[in-house]
């Protein structure tokens, strides 16, 4: 999944953090919540405001992430 036009990153929104097509929802607010047990569709049924591609698009961002992290440890 190509995130580029999903994720964005905003100075000044909740402290630059990966945000969800500029809302205030970051892609560590759904990495918690599905963390903590929630499904894709539990997440929907909360915030009707996203999408299950915003969801994919920061489960890919925190892959894609994750591995240039590890990348650069090795």
């Amino acid at each position: 999944m190509d995130y580029k036009q999903i994720i964005t990153i905003e100075p000044g929104k909740r402290g630059g953090k990966p945000c969800i097509r500029g809302m205030r929802i970051t892609v560590s607010d759904i990495l918690g919540w599905m963390a903590s047990g929630m499904t894709v569709q539990d997440i929907l049924a909360d915030f009707d405001e996203l999408t299950e591609e915003d969801i994919y698009a920061a489960l890919s961002f925190a892959a894609d992430r994750e591995n240039k992290v590890y990348k650069i440890a090795i």
